[in-house]
């Protein structure tokens, strides 16, 4: 039985993962894989994008995997190309590249601010420039970016530099969705809330006293109780990369829980 993304070529930027376990990323690159999508890996890290590409081949899948910096827009430029020279074209963008730092305008670095912008916004504005070319001229395809509900939702921690490169990411998604929507390509953001993957164990673990209250804290901020995690996130991007959502273009889809519903 053919799957529904049987025939799809897919570009995962941040297709491994930032520590052991499945990361929003990893997930998803081996989701589109099962679901019948030829998928090229890249991340900035080479060997947890082999790790993902090597997942995919184990099952039967076609992976290849690149090491790119989101940042550097010859690297892109490069992943690109020898995508479109190998299979012919790009059908599925999909973004998910994203760091954080805590702070707010005082606490928080000039570098890190620029750091931040650089991987979550710019990167995604410069895959995005690069794909879109070939999109063009293929009359089709659809991108799907990752941001977070903290673009538009305060969280309970102060991330200046997060909340503004994710509501940027949101927007631009929705102007590229408007902007080429006649050219026959789709661009939809998936919003993550508390999510319990690796990134959350490498990047904001150090703010806690130990790992599990950190687990117990946002498990509990969580309507249902329990965090989500990678799985989740990836469905909802395989739904919008997928020909089931033609016909939905510009949404910011929250995978939450319903957290974004609430008030304190």
């Amino acid at each position: 039985m053919a799957g529904r993304l049987t025939g799809k070529r897919a570009l995962v930027m941040g297709a491994g993962s930032s520590g052991p376990g499945w990361g929003n990323g990893k997930a998803t690159a081996v989701l589109f894989a099962r679901e019948g999508a030829k998928v090229v890996c890249a991340d900035v890290n080479g060997a947890a994008a082999q790790e993902t590409a090597a997942i995919i081949e184990g099952e039967g899948g076609a992976a290849v995997a690149e090491t790119c910096d989101v940042t550097d827009s010859d690297q892109v430029a490069g992943v690109v190309s020898r995508m479109v020279e190998r299979w012919g074209g790009i059908d599925i963008l999909h973004n998910n590249v994203g760091i954080a730092k805590m702070g707010g305008p005082v606490e928080l670095s000039e570098d890190d601010w620029h750091r931040v912008m650089d991987v979550n916004l710019t990167g995604v504005f410069l895959a995005c420039k690069h794909v879109l070319p070939h999109m063009l001229e293929a009359g089709r395809g659809a991108i799907v970016n990752v941001s977070s509900i903290a673009g538009f939702r305060y969280v309970g921690y102060p991330y200046a530099s997060y909340y503004a490169s994710k509501g940027g990411l949101n927007q631009l998604t929705v102007g590229l969705a408007l902007q080429y929507a006649a050219q026959g390509i789709r661009a939809n953001v998936v919003m993550p809330g508390l999510m319990d993957t690796p990134l959350i164990r490498t990047q904001i673990a150090g703010q806690y006293a130990d790992i599990d209250a950190m687990i117990r804290e946002r498990d509990a901020k969580s309507p249902t109780g329990k965090m989500g995690d990678a799985w989740d996130v990836a469905h909802a991007a395989l739904f919008l990369a997928s020909d089931e959502a033609k016909y939905i273009n510009g949404v910011c889809l929250p995978v939450d829980g319903g957290h974004h519903m609430k008030v304190g």
